[in-house]
């Protein structure tokens, strides 16, 4: 049964709001360190990113949604040299009420992971400057679209 306000006939509005934003998890590798350093890049190094969306309720209206973010860099030689692996576990708490159960999964899938994606992209990209490269930028992802096809292929499945 919903929420409804004071009149009794409209049901309450839906609330989306991200709480608490955290680092789960980080770890960057330099193993190449200070060797790598003295190479010249003449084109841009070839990057292996992987992407996993996780979520788990916490209260009754709390739900924590994680982006964790494996990226491996390494150059374009035939002797490629990793120049640095960085692995991120990023995470919000998100206040979700009044929201249709239908629609939790695009909430938990899209929404949420937009709130959060700029500041895992800042971390991500702080921590590469920190480690001694340039910024590594991630380029935007398609939330909805990963969740759609995400859909097509479990339904597709079944």
């Amino acid at each position: 049964m919903s929420e409804s306000t004071a009149a009794g006939d409209t049901p309450a509005s839906p609330v989306l709001r991200m709480q608490k934003m955290y680092i789960k998890d980080l770890s960057f590798e330099n193993p190449n360190a200070p060797e790598v350093f003295r190479i010249t890049q003449k084109t841009d190094p070839n990057v292996e990113l992987n992407l996993q969306i996780n979520n788990k309720q916490v209260t009754d209206d709390h739900w924590e949604v994680s982006l964790e973010v494996t990226a491996k860099v390494v150059t374009k030689e035939e002797e490629s040299r990793v120049l640095f692996i960085l692995e991120i576990e990023h995470a919000g708490i998100f206040l979700l009420k009044n929201i249709p159960e239908e629609h939790l999964p695009m909430v938990l899938g899209v929404e949420c992971p937009n709130q959060l994606f700029p500041f895992t992209r800042q971390v991500v990209s702080q921590v590469s400057v920190d480690g001694g490269f340039m910024p590594f930028l991630m380029e935007p992802i398609n939330f909805l679209g990963l969740f759609q096809n995400a859909q097509k292929a479990k339904n597709g499945s079944n």
